[in-house]
């Protein structure tokens, strides 16, 4: 009993001097509760030790490393007395929990900041891609060691930002081996191998990392010849120097060379086996990718998906099912393997089945399924998708942007473009090439070039497809001049022009009657550029030649053709022949295109004509004739009268486009609801005045279309993309009608499907009116 009470008693004192200590640093922590104001007056100073300091500061750490960050902030606020070490741990707690603005508050309440408490904020800004703010805190700090530089010198490298990188590279008074390593792997992973490669050279005693870092970097450069010379003359090497060769002859094609080295190879670990495997399966070579899968002494899910991969590439998802399904060490990655192999083969109902059942996914995932409903057409499901993504709170990564900007490509719609730009931005990303490619096509698409020529000049380092996408987005939407002005800039830049640069450029010189200029670039571009001329040249040329009216010229070049003309050469000729009346020369070149393949236009696959609009961040698809659209009833009576007033104006049909053998009358009905003319009506009827009516076709605008249009009673500027007359049309427009509304009209991204192109082309473009084919055309 008596030990009951001596117990009790000591409770009772213990919990009094605990709560009198709790009271004693309440009072002694008043001063220090608000950090953000200056407090007037001294806090008292307490005998507190360095070692009771240090536990505090564990304290704050294991909080911040738990994410019981509001226990962190009591505890700090509690302490007596505090060290830089206190506030440092608070602020990169902050950082490690994504709190940055925290962090940010934090280090600017501090009144006395040490070195470390300088580089804990510049790597948050650096994590947090913020690189002009990190660069100005850099050159505010009192002094820099090497991992300040380093810091800055990665956060460069990450964001591609490589002349950066270098510049503070070699401001840096000292180097380790962090600063070597990190500038080489810089310039390896941006592809830029000759400065990786004098870097290198530079000196003598780099580490195998380096080494394996180098010879990664001719590898994906597929430079075999220097990786293996530089894999001979490594000093020493581990798995990865092996595995890295093996998988470079791997992926290049080379399985003999690659199973040498294997055969070679000290140490194989489940790395080298699956570098075989996936050799195999790259080259098709699904026997031996087998073998060697089932000869693996042990297997990684990245074994198992790699052999899976191999069965989708082949089309064989019953083998890759059956693969995936007796997979022990199953991982998202294998469910976004088997997602993307069904969407690729075209069943996007079992890619969206396993998407649902997935027990975990990733952005991997969400792209995976996002591009499967993109590729087989169903675009709105695609951008359904992208926005469920976000409501999910996945975290989307540049393969998702890339796709869903390249889904609004597809179905031109443009405003929803727009906001997933935003979000591009919002989330941080660099307009490197990946990403700035796809919003630079998507704009141009969508014909919205002013905006494109603004995501062209955002891109931080160009590549060849960046200057062709807006060289060819100009000359598609008929801005002959400034495409020019972007092909004398690259050339200004030294950057090569290829094959696909002067298609571009010799159909801008087309649309914008440059005949000479055209002519020359087509004489020089061999000589100049390295450029042989080939069919797609020589049809620009003709094409350029048969517009100005130059027809004999145009034909004395096919006839001196290194090849056989094919039918979109005789194409170019027939319409340029059409245009200016020579019907001599139009019969022959009709006879030559049936006579090249008659059987081809038996073949030809019509697809129907469409016509999208987007009003409020909705896309509406019309064809023609459309019976099925809610507001169809509203559509076609604005359109009877619409017609009937645009008539008493002088608007006559042009009922010669319609090749069916019908009464006129008949005629004038099948041409008064075409799609275009629905969604011109719908956009009328739906969008605010003032704001631009943008319709996007898939097929040409017909003859009619594109005459009946310059008589509707509004505002009316035309940008017809890809029309011969659009110059003489803008101005016969601007002189007849007031400016009030702009209507905008761009070629869509799909073409009619059909055996040969080209063939199919001229005939949806209404070049071909000859009676031997009028079975196979059908007017919409």
């Amino acid at each position: 009993m008596r030990n009951r009470c001596v117990n009790r008693l000591r409770l009772v004192h213990t919990s009094s001097i605990r709560l009198r200590r709790s009271e004693q640093l309440e009072e002694r922590s008043s001063g220090c509760k608000n950090l953000n104001k200056k407090k007037k007056g001294k806090i008292k100073s307490f005998s507190i030790t360095d070692g009771e300091v240090v536990k505090w500061n564990m304290g704050i750490s294991e909080h911040m490393r738990s994410g019981q960050l509001e226990s962190a902030l009591r505890l700090f606020e509690t302490m007596p007395r505090r060290t830089s070490v206190s506030w440092n741990a608070m602020i990169s707690g902050y950082i490690m929990n994504e709190r940055f603005g925290d962090a940010r508050h934090m280090f600017d309440a501090m009144q006395e900041r040490d070195l470390v408490s300088w580089n804990i904020m510049l790597s948050g800004f650096v994590k947090n891609r913020k690189l002009s703010d990190a660069r100005k805190l850099f050159d505010e700090m009192p002094e820099w060691d090497v991992v300040s530089w380093n810091t800055m010198l990665s956060g460069y490298s990450q964001n591609g930002l490589l002349d950066e990188a270098r510049e503070i590279f070699d401001r840096m008074p000292s180097k380790n081996s962090i600063s070597w390593n990190g500038m080489l792997a810089a310039y390896v992973q941006n592809g830029r191998i000759e400065l990786a490669r004098k870097l290198f050279e530079s000196k003598f005693d780099w580490e195998k990392v380096s080494w394996n870092a180098m010879m990664a970097g001719y590898v994906r450069k597929q430079r075999l010849v220097d990786a293996r010379m530089l894999f001979d003359r490594m000093p020493e090497r581990d798995e990865v120097s092996w595995n890295t060769i093996i998988t470079g002859y791997a992926q290049n094609g080379n399985m003999l060379e690659a199973q040498k080295l294997f055969q070679e190879s000290p140490i194989r670990d489940v790395f080298t086996w699956t570098a075989m495997v996936s050799g195999y399966v790259q080259n098709g070579m699904l026997v031996e990718a087998r073998k060697t899968f089932d000869e693996m002494p042990q297997k990684t899910a990245v074994s198992w998906n790699a052999m899976i991969k191999g069965y989708t590439l082949c089309k064989r998802m019953d083998l890759a099912k059956e693969l995936f399904n007796a997979m022990s060490c199953r991982n998202t990655s294998s469910w976004n393997t088997m997602i993307t192999g069904y969407a690729q083969n075209g069943d996007i109902d079992r890619a969206r089945s396993m998407f649902n059942e997935m027990p975990q996914r990733d952005s991997i995932s969400w792209a995976a399924i996002i591009a499967g409903y993109a590729q087989c057409g169903c675009s709105e499901e695609a951008l359904h998708l992208f926005i469920e993504m976000k409501r999910d709170g996945e975290k989307m990564n540049r393969s998702t942007f890339t796709c869903a900007l390249s889904t609004c490509a597809d179905i031109a719609a443009l405003e929803f473009g727009k906001q997933v730009h935003g979000r591009l931005v919002k989330a941080g990303y660099e307009m490197g090439c990946y990403v700035g490619n796809a919003l630079l096509a998507m704009y141009c698409k969508c014909g919205s070039i002013e905006e494109a020529y603004d995501a062209f000049e955002g891109i931080s380092e160009k590549d060849l497809v960046s200057w062709n996408t807006m060289l060819m987005g100009y000359a598609k939407h008929g801005f002959g001049r400034e495409a020019l002005r972007v092909f004398d800039l690259m050339r200004m830049k030294n950057i090569k022009p290829d094959d696909v640069t002067m298609v571009g450029v010799l159909s801008a010189c087309s649309h914008a009657g440059f005949v000479d200029r055209g002519t020359e670039y087509f004489q020089t571009m061999e000589q100049e550029y390295g450029v042989i001329a080939n069919h797609q040249h020589y049809t620009c040329m003709i094409d350029l030649l048969g517009r100005a009216g130059r027809l004999e010229e145009a034909e004395a070049l096919m006839r001196s053709m290194p090849f056989e003309p094919d039918a979109a050469t005789w194409g170019a000729l027939l319409g340029a022949s059409r245009i200016h009346g020579n019907t001599k020369l139009g019969e022959e070149a009709a006879k030559k295109i049936l006579r090249w393949s008659p059987i081809i236009l038996a073949c030809v696959k019509k697809v129907p004509g469409y016509s999208w609009i987007e009003v409020r961040n909705k896309v509406h698809t019309f064809s023609v004739g459309d019976s099925v659209h809610p507001d169809k009833e509203r559509i076609y009576a604005f359109l009877e009268d619409l017609d009937q007033r645009m008539k008493k104006e002088g608007y006559v049909s042009a009922t010669k486009m319609v090749l069916h053998d019908v009464e006129e009358e008949e005629k004038e009905h099948m041409l008064k609801y075409h799609s275009e003319k629905l969604a011109v009506a719908f956009g009328i009827l739906n969008v605010a005045p003032g704001r631009p009516i943008r319709v996007i076709k898939n097929l040409r605008v017909c003859e009619d279309c594109h005459n009946a249009i310059k008589w509707v009673e509004i505002e009316t500027e035309f940008a017809v993309s890809g029309l011969p007359d659009y110059g003489m049309l803008r101005e016969r427009t601007q002189e007849n009608r007031k400016i009030r509304r702009i209507v905008e009209f761009s070629a869509g991204p799909t073409e009619t499907k059909f055996a040969t192109d080209s063939v199919g082309k001229q005939l949806v473009e209404g070049l071909i009116i000859v009676d031997e084919i009028q079975a196979a055309l059908v007017f919409v």
